[in-house]
């Protein structure tokens, strides 16, 4: 080496110092290889719910701002309740008379129970007198037959008796009478009471309609997009803001099919933003996603056709976020972020498992 010229020398050292820096990076990279496995095909997504009114109105108030941090159960906007009040107001004077009405029918239905006894009680009495005139009818009929009362007296028992036995029918055909009478008033307060019923609903929906001119906050999260302004018509449906729960944000990280057979549920993984520096967050893989993100595209790909050309598809894998770390949340949904998972620790179900429910388990070791 010393007898070597120095314009030899330069390049050789080079050459040498590049090879051990490859040999070096090289076997960094193998060694993290097989610890770990990566992506920055990563980002931070969040259960945001869309918050719309439930009745069309003019908005009176809105009291949040953008971006302003609300509370479960919080009131958002309120819509102007004059006119659902005063559908409430005539649903509650329909009501009334209809209810009215029922209890008019069940006073009739006592009177009639009353009318029921009196009338049963005049059939007893107007049998008593028939059972009298049929024993006045026995007795001056063998008198006359003997000859000891006139024709005329037998005669007069016997009238009286049709006169009772008359009495008698007529009185059960008005007992019969009130009690289908009684019967009647029954399906009329059947009838009655289904209307009393139904405006007595539409007195109920009128409330809730009332309480729904408040809008609430249906999580706590953050608002975002928000669109209403007061003085604006709304409508059932319409949307009017979102709130974004950051408290649960998560990490949907997009690996390729050939990495997830190292991934297991509850593996640790380090998560790296951007927006954070170098500063990193702990998380741990959650759940594996049914199917590709190719398949759930507004049009999938076909791929039986004759140019087809083998690309590596990318399977989202859920990734949960340490809530006790201070970073947590301050994440926001649409960060990019890169993600890597610790392949060492055999935690929870592999990807090839966590798909298969408990009874495909049982037929497999069955099958063995």
């Amino acid at each position: 080496m010393a007898g070597l010229p120095k314009k030899r020398l330069v390049p050789l050292v080079a050459g040498g110092a590049a090879a051990v820096a490859l040999a070096v990076g090289g076997g960094v990279w193998w060694v993290d290889k097989q610890k770990f496995e990566s992506t920055d095909n990563a980002f931070v997504q969040a259960d945001k719910v869309t918050v719309a009114p439930l009745v069309d109105g003019y908005v009176a108030e809105v009291l949040v701002d953008d971006n302003e941090p609300v509370q479960a159960g919080q009131v958002l906007v309120r819509i102007d309740p004059a006119t659902i009040k005063a559908r409430l107001a005539q649903a509650e004077a329909n009501a009334a008379p209809l209810q009215a009405a029922v209890a008019q029918v069940d006073d009739k239905a006592r009177l009639e129970e009353a009318m029921i006894a009196q009338r049963a009680a005049g059939v007893e009495s107007a049998r008593a007198e028939a059972g009298l005139a049929q024993a006045e009818l026995n007795r001056y009929g063998q008198l006359a037959q003997q000859g000891w009362v006139s024709t005329q007296r037998a005669q007069t028992a016997r009238a009286s008796h049709q006169q009772a036995a008359a009495a008698v029918a007529q009185a059960q055909a008005t007992l019969e009478a009130e009690r289908r009478t009684a019967a009647s008033l029954g399906s009329a307060r059947a009838q009655t009471q289904a209307q009393a019923d139904a405006a007595r609903a539409a007195v109920e929906q009128a409330r809730i309609d009332l309480s729904r001119t408040e809008i609430r906050a249906p999580v706590a999260g953050v608002v975002g997009a928000r669109g209403v302004r007061i003085g604006q018509y709304v409508r059932p449906g319409g949307a009017l803001m979102s709130v974004v729960p950051l408290g649960d944000a998560y990490v949907v990280a997009n690996f390729k099919e050939t990495q997830v057979s190292r991934l297991r549920i509850g593996q640790p993984v380090e998560i790296r933003a951007d927006a954070f520096g170098k500063q990193t967050l702990k998380g741990r893989i959650d759940s594996f996603a049914p199917a590709t993100g190719s398949e759930f595209a507004l049009i999938p790909v076909e791929n039986a056709v004759g140019n087809f050309t083998k690309i590596a598809q990318r399977l989202p894998v859920k990734i949960a976020v340490d809530r006790s770390q201070p970073l947590a949340g301050a994440l926001r949904p649409g960060l990019s972020v890169e993600v890597k998972v610790g392949v060492t620790q055999n935690t929870g179900p592999s990807f090839a498992e966590a798909g298969v429910m408990p009874s495909q388990f049982a037929r497999r070791g069955a099958a063995q």
